[in-house]
């Protein structure tokens, strides 16, 4: 079973959201920072497309956008920090000076500590 799928950077929202098959599926949200640092900051999946592969499958079609406009990335979601630390697929998108977490627990942690 094929499905269509598009990636729409909505702006309004601070959002790149997965439609297939012309329906929202999922969205990560980012902040947009000088001079094309992306911060990806949370991932959430529609319930009823949870464990279809959509959150894995929405963070690559994000990378590969970023990836066009010349961006780099900080890594805050623990999701996309998990994904970014199994492939050195998308390395050279890690900002140098801003890289964000390295690994999922730190990310998870500062999302538990008030501030973080």
């Amino acid at each position: 079973m094929s499905s269509e799928e598009e990636l729409i950077d909505n702006l309004d929202q601070g959002r790149f959201e997965l439609h297939r098959d012309g329906n929202l599926v999922g969205w990560l949200y980012y902040t947009r920072l000088r001079p094309n640092r992306y911060a990806l900051r949370h991932t959430e999946v529609e319930p009823r497309h949870q464990h279809q592969g959509v959150a894995g499958a929405m963070v690559r079609r994000v990378l590969d956008e970023l990836r066009s406009r010349e961006g780099t990335v900080t890594a805050i979601c623990p999701f996309v920090v998990d994904f970014l630390s199994r492939t050195a697929t998308y390395a050279d998108l890690i900002d140098a000076r801003h890289p964000g977490y390295s690994d999922r627990a730190a990310a998870e942690a500062a999302q538990r500590t008030p501030g973080g």
